[in-house]
């Protein structure tokens, strides 16, 4: 199996861990080369895949980084009405919702093996209605605290795709990533924090399924931020 690599994404400081994990069955890499390149969305081809539903009136949400896509395929259940483009360049995750799409026989989902950046330089303006970065990959360590996706370049780039009144949801166990991505966020002008009260960022709502990290997290102590932003007009 092989992910996209868009020469943009060359470019740039990689965000993102490991491309691959444990070897794939026979099954798995069969789903990988059958199903995925009908699912596909990439920058490409993403014109092409999201103008129809545009002129549906199809609601188009984006997660990006969805690990091992719980929370993906939940939105994708609960929201048939929705497309949801995940992102994910992690292919063992993309194997799992691969699997989850054929079993509950999804029809709402595209992905993308790959980093997200390319794909939101391609997608039209104004074009997601929700957006998701839950528990991206904390790069804790000093030096590498550069590469952590969300920063203020994400933010422009999601702020050009994002319609005016769209959620962009964030959640991480890592304080001092919380405290940056906040840093980031009331710093840009596209964007709005939605808190009122301490509840709104430590309590996960309702429509927010719990993840695997989330649950690793809780395993070992440490609590979860769940940050929600709009979009200005």
């Amino acid at each position: 199996m092989s992910a996209d690599r868009p020469e943009e994404s060359d470019r740039e400081l990689r965000s993102f861990g490991r491309r691959r994990g444990r070897k794939p069955s026979a099954r798995q890499a069969g789903l990988f080369g059958s199903l995925y390149p009908m699912l596909r969305i990439g920058a490409d081809n993403a014109v092409d895949v999201v103008r129809p539903m545009l002129e549906d009136g199809t609601a188009l949400w984006l997660e990006i980084g969805f690990g091992g896509g719980e929370h993906l395929v939940w939105q994708a259940a609960h929201h048939h009405g929705v497309t949801l483009i995940g992102c994910e360049p992690f292919e063992d995750g993309v194997v799992k919702v691969l699997s989850a799409i054929e079993s509950q026989r999804l029809g709402n989902i595209r992905l993308l093996a790959d980093d997200v950046r390319p794909l939101l330089r391609a997608l039209p303006p104004s074009s997601v209605a929700r957006a998701f970065v839950l528990f991206p990959d904390p790069w804790p360590k000093r030096k590498h605290v550069k590469r952590r996706l969300v920063a203020t370049p994400l933010l422009d780039l999601l702020a050009r795709v994002m319609k005016p009144g769209a959620e962009l949801r964030l959640a991480t166990d890592i304080g001092d990533y919380a405290r940056t991505m906040l840093i980031a966020l009331m710093r840009h002008e596209a964007f709005r924090w939605t808190a009122e009260r301490p509840a709104d960022w430590r309590e996960r709502p309702a429509d927010w399924p719990e993840t695997r990290y989330e649950q690793k997290a809780r395993r070992e102590g440490r609590r979860g931020y769940f940050l929600r932003f709009t979009r200005t007009e």
